[in-house]
């Protein structure tokens, strides 16, 4: 039986300039908007990225042949302030139950119209180093939430 490892959080913050509630629904709810299409783990190119939004629902992706590929599932939802997703994907992101992470994002308001969006990715994987470098890589989610920033403000 191989170990489970932690490593350490990967941490990323990202200014939007948007009011909170634009800021979570974006995110959240048009989550398909801003979610490159590239960023896939199915067989077939992803036609659509989606985060059915209530506890215990699914995070997952619906590929142009129909198929569809779990990532994980909503722990918390809490309209405007959070959303827990758990991430089961290992390093080589293929779907393994035995991936214990979690994709936590909260949504801060600064002013009326800006919402500090911080991400915190805690992995739990025997494969976790090789995890954490993945996903705070140039391809990662410091680039994603800059993706996503881009699309809340427009």
């Amino acid at each position: 039986m191989m170990q489970t490892i932690k490593a350490a959080p990967v941490k990323k913050t990202v200014l939007v300039n948007a009011p909170q509630a634009r800021a979570f629904d974006v995110f959240a709810a048009r989550f398909d908007t801003w979610w490159p299409r590239d960023h896939h783990i199915g067989n077939a190119p992803m036609k659509e990225a989606i985060i059915e939004l209530k506890p215990g629902g699914r995070w997952y992706e619906k590929c142009e042949d129909g198929s569809e590929c779990d990532w994980g599932k909503v722990i918390v939802h809490e309209p405007l302030t959070r959303l827990a997703l758990s991430w089961h994907l290992n390093s080589k992101f293929q779907y393994d139950e035995s991936v214990a992470s979690e994709v936590d994002v909260r949504f801060i308001a600064e002013s009326p119209s800006s919402t500090r969006v911080e991400l915190e990715h805690h992995i739990e994987a025997t494969d976790a180093a090789d995890i954490r470098a993945a996903v705070d890589s140039p391809q990662g989610w410091g680039t994603l939430l800059g993706i996503y920033a881009q699309q809340a403000q427009g």
